[in-house]
């Protein structure tokens, strides 16, 4: 099949008659028709004589605010027939998103079903199972025929996916799941009972979305039920949703190690930028006072030997790059949950002896730059101490904080770089002027 590009799809969309429409619902995927829209004054223009049901699935293309920014452009009446056109999930997000009058107002265009799974949807946290989840899915009873849940699934129309089955009691407990594969690869007097596996592995409405995206990345599912305290069966978490939560999650952990709000977008307002930075940067000013405090403590010593402040920005800079790397890999660590009391000990082991061996050898291509500077061994000695102790202090305090911010809730990605920053840099310093002052009669 032929790639149709962003010219063409416009020309479709302008041209909408029956043959254009029904090559962009077969032929163009949603995400390129959304692309394609994106940004354009005339999007009313292009979509109105699409299917609702199709420009349903364009807007869930979209993350929430480029929704509301479409949704803007089409009357009452439009809205309430694409809303209730779309997932429930996709709509409770969307709707979550907006004040409460706007909230208000949209939730009074959906249709009574609905309204009613959306008004559930918002009861659970946004960065809940619950919050995530959608109620559209295929349950079954284990007492039924292959061929009945055949019939049972040709007159469902809205469930999020029929790859997997989950089969239920009558009070809806979750009791097992069947593939659709088990559903036509045996006979049609089959019960379900007989084919069902009763090992299914589900998630807690209140469970945390990442430790959700832990059990899909760990089983590999497509599709995983959400059960509440009683182990009924209240709704499906879509693979589709673990995606955005993975990026999600990653673009916030780094946008945090950064000192940045995790809302700060690349084509934001300069306003926005300004407001997200700015803090944190003022936090970083207030963490370099004491780095230039220590400094200023060996003020006698620094003018009696002007090599010193060469040699020691390299050594506070090489610090905070080794600080970075083991604090990558914690906070990596801690977010997988890879880390626990039965390895902590001996992860914190392994970084030691990193910061050892890793201090070691750039201790020497330090003392190297530092003979460089002032041709005497001590002095080289001297830097190359200075760098090892250092990088043993970054392994260190690369491990220790994050753990520390983790232990007293505070989020690790958020606080833990201008920390880690802050002890390289400061006892980089007062390693090196400390053993050069010490050492400086040789000097």
């Amino acid at each position: 099949m032929r790639e149709i590009g962003i010219d063409e799809i416009i020309e479709l969309l302008k041209n909408a008659n029956k043959e254009n429409i029904y090559d962009l619902d077969n032929y163009v995927h949603p995400a390129d028709i959304l692309e394609a829209i994106m940004d354009r004054e005339d999007i009313h223009e292009l979509l109105q004589q699409l299917p609702k049901e199709l420009i349903a699935e364009i807007i869930e293309e979209a993350d929430e605010e480029d929704q509301i920014k479409i949704l803007q452009h089409f009357t009452n009446k439009e809205k309430s027939e694409i809303l209730n056109s779309m997932s429930s999930d996709d709509v409770t997000d969307l709707i979550d998103e907006l004040d409460e009058d706007k909230k208000s107002h949209l939730i009074g265009l959906l249709d009574k079903e609905t309204r009613e799974d959306v008004e559930r949807l918002l009861e659970y946290e946004s960065d809940t199972a619950g919050g995530i989840m959608t109620t559209e899915f295929l349950a079954i009873y284990d007492d039924k025929t292959i061929e009945s849940v055949l019939k049972y699934i040709r007159s469902e129309t809205d469930a999020e996916t029929t790859y997997y089955l989950y089969v239920v009691d009558r009070e809806h407990h979750l009791k097992g799941v069947v593939t659709l594969r088990d559903i036509v690869s045996n006979e049609m007097t089959t019960r379900i009972k007989e084919i069902m596996n009763p090992n299914v592995i589900s998630v807690h409405y209140n469970q945390d979305q990442e430790e959700v995206s832990h059990v899909f990345e760990k089983y590999g599912f497509m599709l995983m039920p959400v059960v509440d305290d009683d182990n009924h069966m209240i709704g499906v978490i879509t693979v589709d949703d673990i995606l955005e939560i993975m990026v999600e999650e990653t673009t916030e952990d780094i946008h945090r190690m950064a000192g940045i709000n995790k809302e700060e977008k690349v084509d934001g307002s300069i306003t926005d930028s300004i407001k997200s930075r700015l803090p944190w940067l003022i936090v970083n000013l207030i963490t370099a006072l004491l780095a230039s405090a220590v400094i200023d403590l060996f003020s006698d010593t620094i003018s009696k030997i002007v090599a010193l402040s060469a040699v020691m920005t390299i050594i506070s800079g090489m610090g905070g790059n080794a600080g970075t790397q083991t604090l990558t890999i914690i906070i990596r660590g801690l977010s997988l949950g890879e880390i626990d009391k039965e390895n902590a000990t001996r992860i914190l082991r392994k970084e030691v002896v990193v910061g050892l061996a890793t201090g070691g050898v750039i201790g020497v291509f330090v003392a190297a730059i530092a003979m460089f500077y002032e041709f005497n061994p001590l002095f080289g000695l001297v830097a190359a101490v200075a760098m090892i102790l250092n990088m043993l202090c970054a392994a260190i305090a690369g491990y220790a904080v994050p753990i520390v911010l983790e232990k007293i809730k505070v989020d690790p990605a958020l606080a833990s770089g201008v920390f880690v920053t802050t002890f390289t840099d400061v006892l980089g310093f007062f390693f090196f002027l400390g053993l050069a002052t010490i050492a400086m009669p040789y000097l």
